[in-house]
């Protein structure tokens, strides 16, 4: 039985795509980008990083062995949409506990299937990324690019994702507290610092220095997100204030962040990274770790002269900023995901690095 289109995207170019809908019926705006992993739909769903993008799916097949609950990021996905080849709503999977798109009609994110993603992934990657819509095939045109003209996508996203209250991710026994400011982070996180023995306190993206201090944190910890650094204004002064005086980590946003915070710049990338084979060295090893990325925005490397910190890590796809450090401030940060979820088991050992470097720290402080 031949199908019927009965959904298209549009993209801000004017191009069109047919498809099928296989979630939300929802219209939604969003920015395109292409995720290169075989696995890990579901870590991509549930990944707050993602909020206000649609996500097209390089691996043709997607929704095969459905959604367990063990595998969630966070627990109000935030995707702008997925785009993808082939959608099977009938996964094999013994921890399988609900389908893709039962939870993507939960929280109504939608989705369109039947598309040709290899097309769609050569436009995005050729002229970047723009502004896309998901909607009814019956939608003309030139509404659909009215609507997308109309549609402005916030640059501060951390706070959209981020918590509103702190709260605790506890261990047994622990032997470190935490402080994780949260501008969208992801549960496998978490779980990392925990099986380190870290009692977690989460806070929001706009905790203060002196609020952060009270807590008397071993170290803190700056997470991933969506969205713009530039636009988060707040955590950038918290993180000058705060340098110095607690070790501190950052991934994706939070390496963004850092660097904000001692005078470099950083600037929106033509279509990003997003997928688990990026190759990137270790500076002071020699060593190539295949990490998992997910951002946007990376940071500018010529702004990096005349400050304190140092390049730890480069990409060798194409030469930017991975990772950065500042020896006498105890801080050290990275652009990609070394928590792996979903992804390659490369750069764990960054989580071990920041537990010696409290242990230096709580070390010290008795002597003193």
């Amino acid at each position: 039985m031949i199908r019927t289109y009965d959904r298209k995207l549009i993209i801000e170019d004017g191009s069109q795509y047919y498809g099928y809908g296989f979630s939300a019926d929802t219209d939604k705006v969003f920015e395109l980008v292409f995720h290169t992993g075989v696995i890990g739909y579901q870590e991509i769903f549930s990944d707050p990083s993602y909020t206000y993008q649609g996500v097209v799916m390089t691996y043709p097949l997607i929704g095969n062995y459905g959604m367990a609950a063990d595998d969630y990021e966070t627990f109000h996905p935030t995707i702008g949409a997925m785009i993808v080849r082939e959608y099977e709503d009938h996964p094999s999977n013994f921890r399988a506990e609900a389908t893709l798109s039962e939870m993507m009609k939960k929280f109504d994110v939608p989705g369109i299937s039947g598309i040709d993603t290899r097309k769609l992934t050569r436009s995005i990657r050729d002229f970047g990324s723009r502004k896309a819509l998901i909607t009814s095939v019956n939608t003309p045109l030139e509404k659909g690019l009215e609507i997308l003209k109309e549609t402005t996508i916030p640059g501060n996203m951390a706070e959209i994702v981020s918590c509103k209250e702190s709260w605790e991710y506890e261990t047994e026994e622990p032997k470190y507290h935490i402080v994780a400011v949260d501008f969208g982070i992801k549960h496998s996180i978490l779980k990392a610092w925990k099986k380190r023995g870290c009692h977690v306190t989460i806070v929001p993206w706009n905790t203060s220095a002196e609020e952060i201090r009270k807590l008397q944190p071993d170290g803190v910890f700056l997470s991933n997100g969506p969205g713009d650094p530039a636009a988060v204004q707040p955590a950038i002064e918290m993180i000058q204030q705060l340098r110095g005086s607690v070790p501190m980590f950052g991934i994706c946003l939070g390496h963004q962040l850092i660097s904000l915070s001692y005078g470099a710049k950083t600037y929106k990338m033509k279509f990003g990274h997003h997928g688990g084979n990026h190759p990137v060295k270790n500076i002071a090893t020699g060593k190539v770790e295949i990490t998992s990325q997910n951002h946007s925005y990376a940071v500018d490397e010529s702004s990096l002269k005349g400050t304190d910190l140092t390049i730890t890590h480069m990409n060798l796809l194409d030469k930017t900023v991975e990772g950065v450090a500042c020896e006498k401030d105890s801080i050290y940060s990275v652009q990609y995901h070394p928590e792996s979820a979903p992804g390659p088991q490369d750069s764990g050992y960054l989580f071990d690095r920041f537990i010696q470097m409290m242990k230096e720290g709580k070390a010290h402080a008795k002597k003193n």
